[in-house]
């Protein structure tokens, strides 16, 4: 099984959601559960492309809540390496125009 890691800027950056957004207190449990596929399925999140490779990305437990990750083949490792708010013009996943 796959082990699923939060790097410290993705705590930093979930943190300071739950600080700004008053997110509930229950918000890393969601964010445990929107991660735990990738213990069975690390690469099923989609691709990122441009700067962003070879990142994924899964969705949180919010529709905007991005979670970006790495899967690391070699030690069957994903790092959770930051969240966005995909609807922000600098998220991952924005489109560029």
């Amino acid at each position: 099984m796959t082990q699923v890691i939060v790097t410290p800027q993705a705590r930093r950056d979930v943190d300071e959601a739950i600080s700004t957004l008053s997110l509930p207190d229950n918000t890393w449990t969601r964010i445990a559960r929107s991660l735990r596929p990738l213990e069975a399925f690390p690469l099923a999140g989609p691709g990122l492309g441009g700067r962003w490779a070879p990142t994924r990305f899964v969705v949180g437990p919010w529709s905007w809540m991005i979670l970006l990750y790495r899967y690391e083949q070699s030690s069957d490792r994903v790092y959770v390496v930051a969240m966005h708010d995909g609807r922000s013009a600098t998220s991952a996943t924005a489109t560029r125009r």
